[in-house]
């Protein structure tokens, strides 16, 4: 079982691994779109890469951090994304075994497992560089790269409607998360969807056993607490 998970805007700073070498990063067969991306990324210039990025002057960091992508110290990918979801994952704790099941989709690096170090950089999703969005940058590559995935194990595709976008993947389980009303109708949780879904990572990747199909995740989630329910390939979390 492979779950994929979004990455986010804050990521930790700093590292002690060796610069970014493209080729130790899992998924090789993705590094013609990486390279092409990063080298984009990374030769804009601070002030003008803000309105690209669309971050105000305050994170102009962010974008000094983008031309350092080939030079700067690099941490394993679980480490250096933060936030609400990786919160919830609490990915400190996580045994060897449980970060061999994760793996992150990103807009530079299109999907890297737990362990493959990266650097500080600033990309989302819906970013146009040089007049391309990232989903024709990426093209078939992250699809391709995940259905070779599927035809070995079962992926759970945990990632924003963003993120998905940029290689969507036929037959993996996705998530939703919805709360019950008081007149019992159902509402999409938007504020805490990532913690929710974060909690359900943690409980996937630490599960003692593997799954197969949407019913086993299903079963997983519940044994640890989680009211679920399932629509075709869509797990629903119900708060």
């Amino acid at each position: 079982m492979l779950i994929v998970l979004p990455p986010s805007e804050t990521k930790a700073p700093g590292g002690t691994g060796a610069p970014l070498d493209l080729d130790s990063l899992s998924f090789p067969e993705l590094n013609p779109a990486r390279r092409e991306i990063a080298e984009v990324l990374s030769s804009l210039d601070p002030d003008e890469a803000l309105s690209i990025l669309k971050i105000s002057q305050k994170l102009r960091g962010e974008a000094v951090a983008n031309t350092e992508l080939f030079t700067s110290p690099t941490m394993p990918a679980l480490e250096r994304y933060t936030g609400v979801l990786y919160d919830a994952l609490d990915a400190p704790s996580l045994s060897d075994a449980a970060r061999s099941r994760l793996a992150v989709g990103s807009a530079l690096f299109g999907l890297v497992r737990a362990g493959d170090l990266i650097p500080h950089y600033r990309l989302s999703g819906g970013t146009k560089l040089e007049g391309h969005t990232m989903k024709s940058r990426w093209g078939s590559f992250i699809t391709d790269a995940l259905t070779r995935v599927q035809d070995e194990e079962l992926v759970v595709d945990l990632r924003s409607g963003t993120y998905q976008q940029l290689g969507r993947l036929q037959g993996a389980v996705t998530a939703r998360v919805e709360s019950v009303q008081e007149d019992g109708s159902r509402k999409v949780v938007s504020h805490f969807n990532k913690h929710y879904k974060g909690q359900l990572a943690r409980v996937l990747a630490t599960a003692p056993s593997e799954a197969y199909s949407i019913d086993d995740v299903a079963a997983l989630a519940q044994a640890a607490g989680l009211t679920t329910e399932t629509r075709r390939n869509e797990l629903v979390l119900v708060i």
